[in-house]
């Protein structure tokens, strides 16, 4: 799966870790978890010590809560698979440091489309719910959904986890 590209969606706790994780394990090669997330509250560091101990000695991990397009093109090479866990804490890190979400989005999107391994991407959908009632959290809904709708077009293959199950969308 040289040069492949996925875009595993769906809401929280819909199993779309543990498929883009398996997937990932049966690409081999050199396998890199990209993690966007800040252990900001223990709650927070207990869902990275879980998703830590879903992944054997065969996984190393790369911390890109902020520059997930550079991570992305420095381990981009063939033999090379990456799963970026996930782009909706990336939009999270990248609309509180008040970033220009356009220019991000575009760096994203050229560092998904040149990479040169199998690179897996997780993403919440976060809008099929109700519009959120303030402007901070329409915004970050907004962000994402762009974000999603990007890297899906970029992508070879998206599919989208509902209940553990998956719906191939592209």
């Amino acid at each position: 799966m040289t040069g492949h590209r996925l875009l595993v969606l769906g809401g929280a706790r819909s199993g779309k870790s543990r498929l883009a994780q398996s997937r990932a394990e049966q690409c081999g090669g050199t396998l890199t978890y990209v993690a966007t997330a800040e252990a900001w509250d223990d709650e927070m560091r207990e869902r990275i010590a879980l998703h830590q101990a879903d992944r054997d000695a065969r996984w190393s991990t790369l911390e890109a809560p902020l520059d997930l397009p550079a991570a992305i093109a420095a381990r981009s090479a063939p033999g090379e698979t990456l799963l970026v866990d996930c782009l909706t804490l990336w939009a999270t890190n990248v609309l509180l440091a008040e970033r220009d979400l356009d220019a991000e989005i575009t760096v994203l999107v050229e560092a998904v489309t040149g990479f040169r391994g199998t690179l897996i991407l997780v993403a919440n959908e976060v809008g099929l719910g109700i519009v959120p009632d303030n402007a901070l959290a329409r915004r970050f809904r907004d962000f994402a959904g762009r974000i999603n709708q990007a890297v899906a077009a970029a992508a070879d293959e998206v599919i989208f986890v509902a209940a553990g199950l998956p719906l191939q969308l592209k």
